[in-house]
């Protein structure tokens, strides 16, 4: 079955799209008006980047933000969640093949027309939206927390109380859960701190 994947007719300004959105204020919905007057993107062509954001999950449906867009003007994980983004919008090509960020320009092509059935004209469109995306994206910090997220057992659970608690009022059950991350040996120390401010975020 033919996946629909996202793309726009012009994705150049898609890095100005994120730029600004880093300094611009936070709005209760991201309009037309918006994106024109606030974030300064004018020409017709520039409309399609709201239905993109929704698309990346930044925005939901009525256009309102989400709180992923809202982290997007933290300097220190806004490549994360854009890589998040990322996933979730072109989930049918990761699910393909998972290391779709790696390949080159001409794999890609062929993937996405497996996946979607596209035309070349369309597939090119595609390929050029993710590929300003992925631009702006950290892949490698995003897969570290996943992976540690995914291997890290659930917490305990409580055990079974005695029907009889003679001061229930005094009660106060504590709960510590230890989680081991592994950091890639070869990583920077901005790697490292986007890492740590993810996870940090994920426990707010």
């Amino acid at each position: 079955m033919a996946h629909e994947l996202p793309y726009l007719s012009s994705y150049k300004n898609v890095r100005t799209l994120f730029e600004k959105i880093k300094i611009a204020k936070v709005p209760e919905i991201f309009t037309q008006s918006f994106l024109s007057e606030t974030i300064g993107l004018k020409a017709s062509s520039d409309r399609p980047l709201i239905n993109l954001l929704k698309n990346l999950a930044f925005l939901d449906s009525g256009g309102r933000p989400t709180p992923s867009y809202s982290a997007l003007k933290n300097e220190n994980l806004a490549a994360i969640e854009i890589a998040q983004g990322i996933k979730i919008a072109y989930k049918p090509l990761f699910d393909a093949n998972e290391n779709f960020p790696t390949l080159n320009s001409s794999e890609q092509k062929g993937l996405v027309a497996q996946v979607s059935g596209s035309d070349t004209g369309t597939t090119s469109k595609i390929v050029g939206t993710f590929r300003s995306l992925a631009a702006l994206a950290d892949f490698k910090a995003e897969k570290i927390i996943e992976e540690t997220f995914q291997n890290t057992p659930p917490p305990p659970q409580p055990k079974e109380q005695k029907k009889h608690i003679e001061n229930p009022s005094n009660l106060r059950p504590e709960f510590h859960y230890n989680i081991q991350i592994h950091l890639p040996s070869n990583g920077t120390e901005e790697t490292y701190l986007n890492i740590f401010n993810a996870i940090r975020k994920s426990f707010q």
